[in-house]
């Protein structure tokens, strides 16, 4: 909603100014084309009292008037008093932490968001470590993340689709591979995938889920149902069904997983996490199998 009213700003804003330019040179044109002897002082001022102005003030001040009676719109939660799903979103270096705190029970995830089209959505947005920008282009404008500080926005996704969310201030080195992938879906959509995100995730093999304990990814890493319980890196309960990996540094498939394990500094330079290159490439992949079946 947002963005359609901003776009709608946008026309209005270059029609106005399309209109000025024509007005412009039809002005000029007169003028070198006019055979008319130069006019007196009095009218010379006229001319610039009305056309240098008169005239752009009132144009300003339409404009003007139109701009805050778009505000409303732009920031529909102030309007009404609690909406149908708040989301915080806490930006970190480089990834996103994502948890669905209204209505029902928590739901942790990363690197994606998914909403169900025409609800009023609250996102709380936060940082804990420097500052990042929270951008939806196709749903609404920029807010700014600060560490110490919680921001809010409000945004109502009309259609349905997949958008892209990059980061829009320079965070370090990975910022350009730092994206969030936003689902809008139909409510019936949306509560069954909600329903399935409330449950631990199906884990085709007992072994794997066993070595990634073992090999120590569960001391930053949680996927519910194991003994993984931590919180330092993003959550991988269902991983499976996520779009991209590493905040959209690169698609989700099996390889990529094994990659990311393997070296993750190769796929997302300045990447937290460290390399796990000492580990058997047998063990890799099993990983990266089990981790790509979570969903």
């Amino acid at each position: 909603m947002e963005a359609n009213g901003t776009f709608g700003l946008l026309v209005t804003m270059t029609v106005a100014a399309g209109l000025i330019w024509l007005g412009v040179i039809a002005m000029l044109c007169f003028a070198l084309r006019s055979r008319r002897q130069t006019i007196g002082e009095e009218a010379a001022n006229a001319i610039v009292l009305w056309g240098g102005a008169v005239t752009p003030s009132i144009a300003t001040l339409v404009l003007l008037a139109y701009a805050f009676w778009l505000i409303p719109s732009l920031r529909p939660f102030a309007a009404t008093s609690e909406p149908a799903i708040r989301i915080e979103v806490t930006a970190r270096q480089y990834w996103w932490q994502v948890v669905y705190l209204h209505p029902g029970p928590p739901i942790v995830t990363a690197n994606e968001i998914r909403l169900p089209a025409g609800r009023q959505i609250e996102f709380v947005l936060r940082s804990d470590d420097v500052i990042h920008s929270f951008w939806i282009p196709s749903l609404a404008g920029k807010m700014d993340m600060i560490p110490g500080r919680q921001n809010r926005l409000s945004v109502i996704a009309n259609k349905t689709g997949v958008y892209r969310g990059p980061c829009a201030e320079y965070c370090g080195t990975s910022h350009a591979l730092m994206a969030l992938t936003v689902i809008v879906m139909e409510q019936s959509a949306y509560d069954t995938w909600r329903t399935a995100q409330t449950k631990p995730a199906t884990q085709p093999d007992g072994k794997a889920a066993d070595l990634f304990v073992k090999h120590g990814c569960g001391a930053c890493h949680r996927v519910g149902g194991t003994e993984a319980s931590a919180t330092l890196g993003p959550d991988l309960t269902h991983l499976g069904s996520r779009l991209t990996l590493g905040a959209g540094a690169t698609t989700n498939t099996k390889d990529n997983i094994a990659r990311f394990i393997l070296a993750p500094d190769a796929v997302k330079p300045g990447a937290n996490m460290p390399a796990f290159s000492m580990l058997p490439r047998e063990d890799i992949r099993t990983i990266a199998a089990w981790l790509k079946g979570l969903r």
